[in-house]
């Protein structure tokens, strides 16, 4: 009975021993795989365990990290191809374009029939439309490759804000939207990417006026956080949660966009540490940026 006890003791101590070495070999493959999994780096992951499960394991989770790092590496090379070809082609665009707005401008000091003064109407407002979305692509193609071209300074939110919304009068008024318009007295100075505070603005003025039912409210607070509302019925609480993803549009202005506004200004908002919000509420839908 005595060495029966101690039998038992020895195979408890034995089976004891192995399932702590077991616990502190997967241990350190949790670790190296999450070091391996942040790193982009070649090596594979290592095991001191003669274990033959845990050396299995090991060798399951490295042809996980190949396929990983594969199907990674082929999303990087597409991802900068994709870049690369959008930035060409609206790079050459511009210059037939801009030749385009030449040749119309020269149209226009002519002698024309009012069928003929239409039809260059038309022209040059599709002219103008092109122009802009090929910007749009040019300039997302550009920031989504991590290239900053200006210094950070002292930026006056309340100044460039008041500027934006002058400039978005003409585009205002011939909806027929007459804006709520509040701007704190105090003055909100940060320190910040100038044109990138200016391309926010405008591309959420923008948008709302895109997407307004026949009104536009925007807010600045003492605490710099922008506001800017409208009503909208086509959006719901689903396209609200799309608004900032790549080339996403509502069926209603689909025609008149390229879906790169708000993903703009979530990119530039993010690149100043600045908060990003959207709400859909009442049929109302409300962005907040927070300077």
């Amino acid at each position: 009975m005595k060495y029966l006890l101690i039998l038992c003791l020895i195979i408890i101590i034995i089976l004891a021993s192995k399932i702590i070495a077991m616990r502190m070999s997967i241990k350190e493959l949790r670790k190296d795989y999450e070091e391996r999994a942040k790193l982009r780096s070649n090596t594979l992951l290592t095991v001191s365990s003669r274990d033959k499960e845990v050396r299995l394991l090991a060798k399951a989770m490295n042809n996980t990290l190949e396929k990983l790092r594969d199907s990674y590496n082929r999303y990087e090379l597409g991802d900068r191809e994709i870049k690369s070809v959008i930035t060409n082609i609206s790079h050459d665009l511009r210059t037939p374009l801009t030749a385009i707005s030449g040749y119309l401008e020269l149209a226009e000091r002519k002698e024309k029939s009012p069928e003929l003064e239409k039809y260059l109407d038309v022209i040059k407002g599709r002219t103008e439309h092109m122009k802009k979305l090929t910007e749009e692509l040019f300039e997302y193609s550009i920031i989504t490759g991590g290239e900053i071209n200006e210094e950070k300074q002292d930026v006056n939110v309340n100044k460039v804000l008041e500027d934006c919304i002058m400039n978005y009068y003409p585009a205002l008024k011939k909806r027929g939207i007459t804006p709520i318009i509040e701007i704190t007295d105090e003055k909100i100075i940060r320190n910040l990417y100038p044109t990138y505070v200016e391309r926010i603005m405008n591309n959420l003025i923008s948008n709302a006026i895109k997407y307004s039912d026949g009104d536009f409210d925007i807010t600045l607070t003492d605490d710099g956080r922008l506001r800017v509302a409208n009503t909208s019925e086509e959006l719901s609480t689903v396209d609200v949660n799309k608004l900032f993803d790549r080339f996403f549009t509502v069926q209603n202005a689909r025609k008149n966009s390229t879906g790169l506004g708000l993903s703009i200004v979530k990119i530039f908002a993010e690149r100043m540490d600045c908060s990003v919000d959207a709400s859909y509420t009442d049929g109302k839908i409300i962005i907040e940026i927070g300077f």
